[in-house]
């Protein structure tokens, strides 16, 4: 390996993060420039003469302000960190909050920080004259277009939120071809780490790549589990780190005793690897705990999030504006999806079925009939595109997830909402677990994280993270993210088979 790529690997982390923060820094400017365009524009039309040429010295160092508010509120959100969470949901939710933040931030700098020629009033405090004089702001706040500014962040909110989506990709691709990858190493090759590993497998933007198992059961020393084999046990581990040159290692022992998971622990400290742990009840780390002492002794207590009747007002009219919205805008596309569907096979144009909604309670669920009415029913979903069961336009449908469409009635009606888990069928629901459970403390919706998530072709109740995240997160903010990411992904059409 050469220099240069050597380097790549050792640094990969902090290069990807700088060069984030310039890409941001011109993103930011871009959208001050079109801002200034576009408000400068609109200002021209209401006020007349030459609104761009009279403000292009004022926006050029106003530009500079809000390009240096905007780097440091994004790094405040979080938005520069390495750790990246579920489908990057917290980062895409960090764009909006920072942007609201910058904006906020930025309207007291231009009240506060002005001129102290241009204060009469007083509205410029002694204790905030030295921030003043370190800045040295000209700005004066009476010339400044509010347009403009709306404008600008509305665009730095949008740009952001394209730009960080294609990083992402980028970043993805780049792990997928070997580039700044870690190798780690799973300790404990039962179930739990094979779930680990089939959790991983699906997020390639984790920049891991597995090198294998080391397991406490030494008969399994040389055999392949999922595709990975087990490379040896506790004795082993020296052996293994150095050989496969494994920086980082994953204990999925849930169920050994502790001081069997302590005497590993000492073993990776003692070669100097950073090593994750899966706790005993790592379900219940789901959920959003609180931490007490009694004394020396720790303890969890779930705390249960109860939506505030704002809360809940507030998500049940972005339901029934979101819901009405869509219907108008494809009305046509619905009535010629119904003529296409009763053109090709006999059979109604919908497809009813009963599923099971929030607190157990069974509605019937919408969908325009995709399958062939002799051959569909309660059978198990289609899972390759070539499935007879499907008719021709039900595969176009399925692909670009159309055939969902009329849920959104079910949304108006109230049985659904956009954003939650998916509705399950009662034979399913029949054999859920307490954890599984969990899924029925909200309503279903039409879209999901599990939607817009690599593990989509799995089985809903396979995939249990993706609700329990959106439960213990649920927020309209984390809303609106997910129905603008399911927007790009029908978009793509990664819809279902």
């Amino acid at each position: 390996m050469s220099a240069v790529g050597t380097f790549v690997r050792r640094n990969f982390e902090p290069l990807v993060l700088s060069i984030q923060v310039l890409v941001d820094l011109c993103v930011v400017l871009l959208a001050c420039w079109l801002g200034y365009l576009l408000g400068g524009r609109f200002g021209g039309l209401i006020g007349g003469g030459d609104f761009l040429g009279s403000q292009r010295e004022l926006y050029v160092e106003l530009s500079a302000l809000i390009a240096a508010v905007c780097l440091v509120t994004f790094h405040a959100c979080g938005l520069y960190s390495p750790v990246k969470s579920l489908l990057n949901m917290e980062e895409f939710k960090g764009v909006l909050k920072s942007t609201i933040i910058a904006f906020l931030v930025l309207l007291l700098l231009l009240v506060y920080l002005r001129s102290a020629k241009e204060d009469a009033r007083g509205l410029v405090y002694d204790w905030l004259r030295p921030i003043h004089d370190l800045i040295d702001l000209r700005i004066n706040v009476t010339t400044v277009s509010r347009v403009t500014l709306l404008f600008t962040f509305g665009l730095v909110l949008v740009l952001m939120t394209a730009a960080r989506f294609a990083s992402f990709k980028v970043i993805q691709r780049l792990h997928q071809a070997g580039i700044g990858n870690r190798n780690v190493l799973i300790y404990g090759a039962g179930g739990t780490g094979r779930h680990l590993q089939r959790k991983f497998a699906l997020v390639p933007t984790l920049g891991l790549n597995i090198v294998g198992y080391c397991d406490d059961d030494r008969a399994r020393i040389g055999q392949m589990v999922d595709r990975l084999r087990v490379l040896g046990g506790f004795d082993d581990l020296a052996r293994v780190v150095g050989e496969y040159k494994v920086s980082e290692v994953f204990v999925a022992i849930p169920e050994a005793q502790e001081e069997r998971v302590m005497a590993v622990l000492a073993e990776l400290e003692r070669l100097g690897v950073t090593c994750h742990i899966v706790p005993r009840l790592y379900h219940l780390m789901s959920f959003n705990l609180r931490m007490v002492n009694v004394d020396s002794i720790p303890l969890f207590t779930r705390a249960v999030r109860r939506p505030s009747l704002f809360t809940r007002a507030a998500k049940r009219a972005l339901d029934l504006c979101v819901a009405s919205a869509v219907l108008l805008l494809v009305l046509p596309v619905l009535l010629l999806v119904a003529m296409l569907i009763k053109r090709e096979s006999p059979g109604p144009v919908f497809f009813v079925q009963e599923r099971v909604g929030r607190d157990g309670r069974a509605f019937r669920m919408y969908k325009f009939r995709t399958m062939h009415v002799h051959l569909s029913g309660d059978a198990p979903t289609p899972r390759t595109s070539d499935d007879p069961r499907i008719t021709r336009i039900g595969k176009w449908l399925r692909r670009f997830s159309l055939d969902e469409l009329p849920q959104f009635l079910n949304v108006l009606e109230g049985t659904m909402s956009v954003v939650g888990p998916r509705p399950e069928m009662r034979f399913i629901v029949a054999q859920y677990g307490p954890l599984e459970r969990e899924r029925l403390r909200v309503k279903p919706g039409v879209t999901g994280l599990w939607q817009i998530s690599y593990a989509r072709q799995l089985a809903i109740h396979e995939n249990l993270d993706y609700d329990l995240y959106y439960i213990e997160h649920q927020s309209l903010l984390l809303d609106l993210v997910i129905i603008a990411l399911t927007g790009f992904a029908v978009v793509k059409g990664t819809g279902a088979y």
